[in-house]
């Protein structure tokens, strides 16, 4: 089957590699879309610390089940199927304590292991999530990151009516703008520099929009209660930190480079008792995103603006880069230099 394939930092490969084939407990899916994320740039570049390469790139998916393994029931050849890509040891410290996306031995399909950006994809059956009637195939690909946005909202805890700031109104930030507004947000205000995905922010409902911080209606009354980065970008974090009001949360949702650091006042966060949190990947998340999706909570289309076919994998990653748009895709069914 064709691949893409990230053989190392920096060095990209669109080759054939064998088809995979069914462990008792698995699935063949035929992939149908594929969606592209900050974590994707980040493996190539080598800022992901958890990538093993060589590794085949693409979690966020959706597809067909064409085969099953010997031990799989309750499932079937042509089933229309999402996947939860996080697969748990189950025996570590922290799945003992339900915290399987902290796992001692944490895998990723598209990360630890091979992923989408291909014809065919393996999948543990238990990872399998059927696909409600009315489920686009396409749509289907945005459960895995809005999976992410329930979990984080999971760690946030707002109180009901809190103010929300969110930096960065690419696909994570506007998946997060929804899903607070939906989580009794009283107001989300979104700072990004593009003034164009600031357009698309104000469409999918934010209260207010800026290039800058200070420029929003609440700059001058204390502050947000939640504030959210969503960029991975040190500047965004460090600015986002001094906007937090006396006892808010502060949430490092982006992705930054494994490497970078970032500075801000510890005598603040004991002072005015700022709360920090992260927000890891997927955690039970997964089946209620799906549902989330299913009736209508996310602008689906809106949402999903580029497709690329395999071969076109770096020029995905470039239109990622440059900002253009908002979810880009990598269809494996189109041919090698169309686009959607």
């Amino acid at each position: 089957m064709r691949a893409v394939v990230i053989e190392e930092p920096n060095k990209l490969n669109i080759t054939t590699i064998a088809d995979p084939t069914p462990g008792p407990d698995d699935v063949i899916v035929k992939v149908a879309a594929v969606g592209l994320c900050g974590t994707d740039v980040h493996m190539l570049a080598g800022e992901f610390g958890p990538t093993r390469y060589p590794v085949v790139p693409g979690h966020e998916f959706s597809g067909e089940i064409v085969e099953t393994g010997s031990q799989v029931s309750g499932m079937a050849v042509g089933d229309l199927v999402a996947a939860d890509p996080a697969i748990y040891c189950g025996a570590c410290y922290w799945c003992a304590k339900g915290r399987g996306n902290l796992c001692a031995d944490w895998r990723t399909i598209g990360i630890t292991q091979d992923g989408a950006c291909a014809e065919y994809v393996k999948v543990p059956a238990r990872n399998i999530h059927r696909l409600p009637t009315g489920v686009e195939l396409r749509h289907a690909t945005l459960i895995e990151p809005l999976s992410t946005i329930v979990h984080g909202l999971d760690v946030v805890d707002p109180d009901f009516g809190d103010n929300f700031l969110i930096y960065g109104a690419g696909t994570m930030g506007l998946l997060y703008l929804q899903s607070a507004k939906r989580a009794g947000a009283a107001t989300v205000e979104v700072v990004d520099l593009n003034e164009e995905r600031l357009a698309v922010a104000r469409k999918l409902g934010a209260d207010a929009v800026a290039t800058s911080a200070d420029a929003l209606p609440r700059a001058g009354s204390g502050g947000w209660e939640v504030v959210v980065d969503c960029t991975g970008a040190v500047p965004a974090i460090q600015d986002g930190f001094g906007r937090v009001r006396r006892g808010g949360t502060f949430q490092q949702f982006g992705c930054a480079p494994d490497q970078d650091l970032a500075q801000f006042s510890p005598f603040r966060i004991y002072n005015d008792e700022i709360r920090i949190v992260g927000s890891m990947a997927i955690l039970h998340s997964y089946g209620r995103a799906l549902d989330l999706l299913a009736q209508g909570l996310i602008d689906s289309d809106t949402m999903i603006t580029h497709g690329f076919p395999l071969d076109g994998y770096a020029e995905a990653l470039e239109t990622f880069g440059k900002g253009t748009g908002r979810k880009i895709q990598i269809i494996p069914g189109l041919a090698a230099g169309a686009t959607s």
